[in-house]
């Protein structure tokens, strides 16, 4: 029994791992694209750069922050959910045909 709870653990790692990545790469599309047309211009690629006004950098990273962790968020509850569902289907329908 441990080695299927094992199993079972490593699947949701594989699936929440790359559910982070493709999410993280949307988000930080989404977000730079909302804030160009919020703001009328590219966000900032080097924060460190004076060409930059310290604003703009501020907020430029308080906005990416936030909407990255919101977005994990919303996707690894989501496929947890979704996981889980999916899992007691899976096990009901052993327990049927067993």
């Amino acid at each position: 029994m441990a080695e299927k709870t094992e199993k079972q653990d490593l699947a949701w790692r594989a699936i929440g791992g790359l559910a982070g990545l493709v999410t993280a790469w949307a988000a930080r599309k989404a977000i730079g694209f909302a804030w160009e047309k919020t703001t009328g211009k590219k966000p900032p690629v080097d924060n460190e750069s004076l060409d930059i006004s310290l604003g703009e950098a501020i907020g430029y990273a308080v906005v990416m922050g936030v909407g990255m962790q919101v977005a994990q968020i919303v996707v690894a509850r989501t496929a947890k959910k979704r996981y889980n569902a999916w899992k007691a289907v899976r096990d009901t329908a052993k327990e049927v045909s067993a």
